[in-house]
């Protein structure tokens, strides 16, 4: 891929002398002039309209893409920022990550400063597509689709299947985006946000992350310690288990998200007609399962195989609300439907769902996060481990453990050009974490707030759900959270928060 319409953005080039000054081999990048302009892009660019509505900037920092070569090649990453109107009591620069890898977090700052109320007039929200996604240097590998995750069928034939689309997939980063795989790391993620930081003239900053952004966040203070200031990690990612596999121990907490999904459809059955009761609803999405294990569902345009249901499932249950509850209700009437042999047009969530799977619309996204996860943690490379993990698993779970323990393209990648970071044990955060959150679960958190005696958790009861703060409506959670950002002191002790009524 060509890169020259990117690199014409960066900065000058400097002399050897500058690039090069003692003490700091980065002074150039620490010390680059931001110019900051309309995020807008054009008259059907959704985000950029709400950045310009809640009054932010964009601007491109320039980073290089070889941290052991700073005089090289380089890339932009891409940054918006709301300014803070209380510059009397300013704290200082608050960096948001939404998550992924690979999610874009350009457009976050207008959602988060509402979440954080009177205490964001003393911070500027910062958000930032990481190196290779979104609006910065991009790394597309040109899939036919936007996720490696599938799940691996029933028998050998279809894992066999998985082997041979994840050494594909793997095949097409190397073809597509080679010169770029061995940069795509959190500890590179971690580096650029340092030079954010310098860029921004900022002594510390303080970071709010979510899901792998609070992996990034673990990374980024244990890398440049002292740097940071108030940290807040909501999904709490444990970094013992991050890496390729690491949604592997979360079955139990999806197959409990499924179990409250289905008690809420079998209540709402008036609207969506997937059973009374409880056994009844979960009886309908094996219904689907095994019909589309049998021959794939003809949904819309789009054909729902036994690697594919697996996982619109698993998208299904991140969200505990009504209004994601209904939409994967919709989604599975539609594949129950299919699967009785009856057209079916799908409904919008699921439609995204599948154009997001099953076509190349969002290839960027499905390879920027291979790449990094790839490239952080060395996953196993012999096929027939991933099988034994599958076997031993059983039949008992046909819809999670398939997903959860299939190989990916990580098994076909290059070895990571640096061990993974070994995480601070005195790390001081805010941790926030859902006790039913079927992503990051909440034994990893637990596990992290051990191994961090100065750190507190806030615990969301009752919920289902991947990402609390400012997303649930936890008036306990969003007010301890939005009284650490004001003051810098963290709760006397954990904090324990019950599912708000509805």
């Amino acid at each position: 891929m060509s890169l020259a319409g990117a690199l014409a953005l960066g900065v000058a080039p400097a002399s050897p002398a500058a690039a090069r000054p003692a003490g700091d081999p980065l002074a150039r990048y620490h010390h680059q002039q931001l110019h900051w302009k309309s995020c807008l892009l054009g008259p059907d660019d959704a985000v950029g309209k709400e950045l310009e509505q809640a009054g932010a900037q964009c601007a491109d920092v320039t980073v290089p893409l070889d941290y052991a070569r700073p005089e090289g090649r380089t890339i932009t990453v891409a940054l918006s920022r709301i300014r803070g109107t209380d510059t009397a009591h300013r704290v200082g620069a608050l960096l948001l990550n939404s998550g992924g890898p690979g999610g874009p977090t350009i457009g976050d700052p207008p959602w988060v400063r509402s979440a954080m109320k009177d205490v964001a007039a003393r911070y500027d929200v910062i958000g930032v597509d990481p190196r290779f996604v979104g609006r910065s240097t991009p790394l597309d590998c040109a899939w036919p689709t936007g996720s490696m995750i599938r799940g691996a069928g029933t028998g050998r034939a279809g894992f066999d299947r998985m082997v041979a689309f994840s050494a594909d997939l793997a095949r097409r980063c190397r073809t597509h985006a080679g010169d770029l795989l061995p940069y795509a790391t959190t500890r590179n993620t971690a580096r650029d946000m340092d030079v954010i930081r310098a860029a921004l003239g900022e002594r510390r900053i303080s970071y709010l992350g979510y899901s792998y952004g609070s992996y990034l966040g673990q990374v980024y203070a244990t890398m440049f310690p002292g740097r940071t200031d108030r940290v807040v990690l909501d999904g709490v990612a444990n970094p013992a288990v991050y890496g390729p596999r690491l949604l592997r121990g979360s079955e139990e907490a999806n197959r409990h998200a499924l179990r409250d999904w289905a008690d809420w459809t079998a209540a709402h059955h008036a609207t969506y007609g997937l059973g009374r009761t409880r056994s009844a609803v979960l009886a309908g999405v094996e219904a689907a399962r095994s019909a589309a294990a049998r021959t794939p569902l003809r949904v819309g345009g789009y054909r729902v195989d036994e690697h594919a249901l697996p996982v619109v499932v698993f998208n299904g249950l991140s969200q505990d609300n009504p209004t994601a509850y209904g939409d994967f209700a919709q989604g599975v009437r539609d594949l129950r439907r299919a699967a009785e042999g009856r057209t079916v047009t799908p409904s919008p969530w699921l439609a995204s769902v599948l154009e997001f799977m099953l076509t190349g619309h969002e290839s960027a996204y499905g390879s920027a996060q291979t790449a990094i996860l790839c490239g952080d943690v060395p996953a196993p490379r012999d096929p027939e481990t991933y099988w034994r993990d599958l076997r031993r698993a059983g039949t008992r779970d046909r819809l999670f453990a398939p997903v959860t323990n299939n190989i990916s393209p990580c098994a076909f990648w290059d070895p990571p050009r640096e061990r993974p970071t070994t995480i601070r044990d005195d790390q001081r955060a805010l941790l926030v974490n859902a006790t039913g959150d079927p992503r990051t679960t909440y034994r990893n958190a637990r596990a992290v707030h051990r191994n961090w005696p100065s750190s507190r958790l806030v615990t969301l009861r009752g919920a289902d759900q991947h990402g609390v703060y400012g997303a649930f409506g936890s008036a306990c959670v969003d007010t301890t959270v939005n009284a650490y950002l004001a003051t810098g002191r963290l709760p006397a002790g954990d904090v324990s928060c019950p599912r708000p009524t509805p």
